[in-house]
C-alpha cells in the first residue's frame, strides 16, 4: 500500500527529481559553492531512499529510537532536510546559473555551463517543492494524532 499512498509517490518524484538534481550537476564541470549544492543532493536523495526503502519494506522498527517516532522522522526530514538543503541548493544554481547567463549569446564559442546550472536549478526547486508537500502531508497526518504513514 505504501507505494500507492500520496507519501510514497511523493517520495517517489523526490527520488527521480534529486537525481535529476546532483546527475546534472556532478555530469558537468562545478566549482566553488556548486560543491555544496552536490554533497546537500546526494546527501538528502540517500537519507530518502533509505527512508524509502524501510517504509516499502515495512522495517523502519529496526531502526533504534526512530522507528517507534517514523511519522515524526519522516517530517522532520522533510521539512528540515529536504526543503532546507533544496532550497539552498537551489538558489545555488540559480545563482551561478545567472553568473553564466552570458554565455547563451549566439556565437559564444566556449563551453557553456548555463544550461545545466539552470536545469539543475529547476530540478532542484521541484524537489524542494514535493519535499514540502510531502512534509505537509506528514504534519497533517500528525496533527490529526495519526502514528503511521499510510
Amino acid at each position: 500500500a505504501y507505494p500507492r499512498s500520496p507519501l510514497g509517490l511523493l517520495r517517489l518524484g523526490q527520488l527521480v527529481m534529486g537525481a535529476a538534481f546532483w546527475v546534472t550537476v556532478a555530469a558537468h564541470k562545478y566549482e566553488g559553492a556548486a560543491h555544496f549544492a552536490l554533497f546537500a543532493a546526494v546527501l538528502v536523495w540517500l537519507l530518502t531512499l533509505a527512508l524509502f526503502g524501510l517504509s516499502l519494506l515495512g522495517r523502519w522498527a529496526l531502526v533504534p529510537w526512530l522507528g517507534s517516532r517514523w511519522l515524526l522522522t519522516n517530517l522532520v526530514h522533510d521539512l528540515a532536510l529536504g526543503v532546507g538543503l533544496y532550497a539552498a541548493a537551489t538558489g545555488i544554481m540559480g545563482y551561478k546559473a545567472e553568473r553564466k547567463s552570458y554565455c547563451n549569446l549566439p556565437g559564444y564559442s566556449q563551453h557553456c555551463l548555463y544550461s545545466a546550472y539552470l536545469s539543475a536549478s529547476v530540478c532542484g526547486g521541484i524537489a524542494a517543492c514535493l519535499y514540502l508537500f510531502s512534509g505537509l502531508y506528514c504534519l497533517s497526518r500528525r496533527c490529526r494524532d495519526q502514528r503511521d504513514i499510510v
